[in-house]
């Protein structure tokens, strides 16, 4: 007999795997977390969050408290005038976004959001067991059974799904077997917050220089460099002051010395991915499924929409609700826009190269984000706006993450999300979508906001659009009746055909209120 019992043991008690574990349990899914570090990581990692994670906490009520805990950082001061800058490629903050980015980026260190999303695990009722490693798996199709060592003594955990979220070198990925092709390092990048000698020569900024590149900010003592030497001999040797004074004063030419060492870190431009996301009862999320060098701060971004994809669908899996094929459709999914981040992560490192042939791509580079179409062209890419999952609705809204909007009671459909469950926007003036959806009560929220110039919508729970309809499309309730099959699956027999109700004003009636989902 196992030791414990679970339906989803999560391996990785970082972001990717608390917000997993939340969202698991706001499905009334059981999880149990296992970390094999003692206490979170407090190593300087990603410092901010992308729009797409933003708006993901929106709809889980956890940006307000995230919001709080960074009040008093400071935010850089544009000039009079300047576009707001939404991000940098290779180093050039040059990006000013595209119309459809209307979410900023949360400033906000990981060991904050880890923190915060610790406690919005905690609150869910999830189990997090620190100062566990995995080190057997035995699944067949009916469970997993793994192995964990605690430094004591090994126990079992039987669960129906495990979920590797345990890093770049996941045991998880080992253990199962998962394939992991890709293309070798090539530099050595660290990262710090130090104290620096005065005289300090460091230029704010990203500076690239005939060595290398190296950063000073945006705080007062991070800095980072990026050498083109090869990987490093060691890569988890502590980084010393030591290494870090001469990383400096070898990409800058000038004499560096580092005091002290407050965090430290060491990466390369090691960049893989996985064929697919699943091998039986065993999954990947976050970088235990992708690795690539940090720059754009694209990674961290990526675990979470992992997260949030795959989060529903081992729901629906498990309570007997999922379509054939709907696990499936997480790697069909996921995995395209981890590739189109790998590729522009390895380009990015090609424009730091410090050669005159790359300093002359680099410059015509500059003068193609001077156009704005070439500049939003890239801002979607780099915030993953341009991801369109596969749907049978021809609607251009098919397959993107809807934009949040304002409900006739003031609320807004970022709030109406928050229970986990998906959303049936009406916009027909005879609620006949609602009507279709009506035996899908138990699993989703209908709203009727009649708008004849409005868009209908079917939004998962990871905020996809799964079908959408409008005045020029003018689909019928047999297109919206597949599309809650695929996504939600059968219809419940016991469920009333009720008509949904309207989006109640401020005052508590009913309307034929405007929204759009655009």
């Amino acid at each position: 007999m196992p030791d414990l019992t679970t339906d989803v043991l999560i391996v990785g008690a970082g972001p990717v795997g608390l917000f997993l574990a939340t969202e698991l349990r706001l499905h009334g899914v059981e999880a149990i977390v296992i970390d094999r570090l003692d206490a979170p990581s407090t190593t300087i990692k990603a410092g901010s969050v992308g729009p797409q994670s933003t708006e993901l906490f929106d709809r889980r009520g956890m940006l307000e408290p995230l919001e709080s805990a960074m009040a008093d950082m400071p935010r850089p001061k544009l000039p009079p005038g300047a576009k707001p800058i939404v991000g940098h490629f290779s180093g050039l903050f040059l990006l000013h976004g595209a119309p459809e980015i209307a979410t900023p980026a949360l400033i906000a260190p990981q060991a904050i959001v880890e923190l915060a999303l610790g406690e919005a695990s905690a609150a869910a009722g999830v189990d997090v067991l620190r100062g566990r490693e995995l080190v057997a798996i035995d699944q067949d199709e009916n469970g997993v059974v793994a192995t964990v060592d605690d430094g004591g003594g090994t126990a079992t955990i039987a669960c129906a799904y495990l979920v590797g979220c345990d890093g770049g070198r996941s045991t998880t990925r080992r253990l199962a077997g998962f394939d992991f092709p890709g293309t070798p390092p090539t530099i050595t990048g660290r990262q710090a917050l130090v104290e620096i000698a005065e005289p300090n020569p460091l230029r704010r900024g990203w500076n690239r220089t005939y060595t290398g590149m190296v950063v000073f900010g945006p705080g007062p003592n991070r800095i980072l460099t990026v050498e083109f030497d090869g990987p490093p001999e060691d890569r988890d040797a502590p980084v010393t002051a030591e290494e870090l004074s001469g990383s400096l004063s070898r990409t800058t030419g000038s004499e560096v010395t580092v005091t002290a060492v407050q965090t430290a870190t060491r990466w390369t431009d090691n960049t893989r991915l996985v064929d697919d996301y699943r091998a039986g009862r065993v999954l990947l999320a976050g970088d235990a499924a992708h690795i690539h060098p940090p720059f754009g701060g694209q990674g961290l971004n990526l675990g979470f929409m992992d997260a949030a994809n795959l989060g529903w669908k081992l729901a629906a899996s498990l309570a007997g609700d999922a379509q054939d094929g709907l696990l499936d459709s997480y790697t069909a999914e996921r995995r395209p826009v981890a590739e189109r981040a790998l590729q522009n992560t390895r380009a990015q490192i090609a424009l730091m190269r410090p050669d005159p042939q790359t300093s002359a791509l680099r410059e015509l580079f500059v003068e193609l984000l001077q156009y704005d179409d070439a500049n939003a062209h890239v801002s979607r890419m780099m915030t993953s706006q341009d991801m369109v999952y596969p749907m049978a609705s021809e609607h251009p809204l098919a397959g993107r993450l809807a934009s949040d909007l304002q409900l006739p009671d003031g609320s807004r459909l970022f709030e109406a999300m928050r229970d986990g469950r998906g959303v049936l926007l009406d916009a027909s003036d005879d609620g006949r979508f609602a009507a279709v959806a009506a035996p899908w009560s138990s699993r989703l929220t209908v709203l009727r906001v009649p708008d004849p110039d409005g868009s209908s919508a079917l939004i998962r729970p990871d905020g996809i659009v799964a079908w959408a309809d409008s005045a020029t499309l003018r689909s019928s309730p047999d297109d919206v009746r597949a599309a809650l099959v695929t996504w939600f699956g059968a219809a419940d027999p016991t469920a009333k055909n009720a008509a949904a109700t309207e989006a109640p004003t401020a005052d508590g009636r009913s309307t034929s209120a405007s929204a759009r989902v655009v």
